[in-house]
């Protein structure tokens, strides 16, 4: 075979390949989605697909917005914390705030726009501490976990901080209403999930953001504002947690020093699985949102089965986090 014939051949195989794999998160729901139903009757009604698409929406909310800083090379290890600290915050405004202000449902519109105000502050903070503290990623929000955290046990003096009755019954729900049958956070999860998918591959940031992933210093070469861009791609996470915070606050009324425990590890665990480059550069919403959906399939599958203890639900992710990112070696 000729040469130019053989390297013909090695890139269409290496296309082949590159979008089998694209479709391997798919794949992999199916498959456990047939194991699911077979192991369990129940796993196959609707009400089940909608309990998880609902359970799914807090860390696919979080897991769209993780999948911008993975492709652009950084990490968020403090989310969970985040959206504990920033629970807190919003209950106890909302409890203060309703004593001044007339009417329940400003006091919760209130709270909402705090805690998206508050999502981007604290990702605006990241962004700088990384950019123009030049401090990695890793050890920032390392940091900023254990702080988030602490402040949060802080002001609930160890316990939890609950909403106002009257308030909680005029927020509910968000949580608990649907729309043509289906419940809002499984549609505030599409939304966010169709807006990410556009600004990642429809806008001239979505490109910054891959290439500066790809190679940093060739994106500075280019003339991209490489520090603008993460400092917006923390934003923009940090968003998403109070977004996923909002939703999540009207859920049980309260917050705790275990509110979003291990939703870090869920959020970068579904975005691997959903096929981005853990040294960045690539990745898609589409396998985000798959992963997500793919995590909370396993987490049902363990509820409704006997196979091993749902203790053991953060077990599983952490080795399918290992597992991928032994598959990742070397992809960029």
């Amino acid at each position: 075979m000729p040469p130019e014939h053989a390297e013909s051949h090695g890139a269409r195989a290496a296309a082949l390949w590159g979008k089998l794999h694209g479709f391997g998160p798919v794949v992999g729901l199916v498959l456990l989605c047939i194991a699911g139903t077979l192991l369990n009757g129940e796993f196959a009604t609707m009400d089940n697909g909608l309990n998880v698409l609902t359970r799914t929406a807090f860390i696919g909310i979080i897991a769209v917005g993780m999948c911008f800083v993975i492709i652009s090379g950084g990490i968020d290890l403090s989310v969970g914390s985040m959206a504990a600290l920033i629970a807190g915050c919003v209950i106890l405004v909302m409890n203060k705030a309703a004593g001044s202000m007339g009417s329940p449902v400003m006091v919760v519109a209130l709270g909402m726009l705090l805690a998206l105000v508050l999502g981007a502050a604290f990702g605006l903070a990241h962004g700088l501490l990384i950019t123009k503290g030049r401090i990695e990623p890793f050890i920032v929000t390392l940091g900023t976990l254990g702080i988030f955290r602490a402040y949060l046990t802080y002001f609930a003096d160890g316990g939890a901080i609950t909403l106002d009755n009257a308030l909680a019954d005029v927020y509910s729900p968000v949580y608990y209403r649907s729309l043509l049958g289906i419940p809002f956070p499984v549609w505030v999860f599409a939304v966010v999930a169709l807006a990410g998918g556009f600004i990642l591959n429809r806008t001239a940031f979505g490109r910054y953001v891959q290439a500066i992933g790809s190679n940093e210093q060739v994106a500075r070469y280019a003339a991209v504002s490489v520090d603008k861009v993460k400092i917006l791609t923390y934003m923009l996470l940090g968003l998403c947690v109070g977004i996923a915070t909002l939703l999540y606050v009207p859920r049980l009324g309260s917050a705790s020093p275990t509110t979003g425990l291990l939703w870090e590890l869920e959020a970068i665990a579904a975005v691997i699985v959903g096929g981005t480059a853990l040294k960045g550069g690539a990745g898609s919403i589409t396998g985000t949102v798959v992963g997500a959906i793919l995590l909370s399939v396993i987490s049902n599958i363990l509820n409704l089965t006997s196979i091993i203890s749902v203790y053991l639900n953060a077990a599983v992710q952490g080795f399918v986090i290992i597992v991928v990112a032994f598959l990742q070696r070397g992809r960029r």
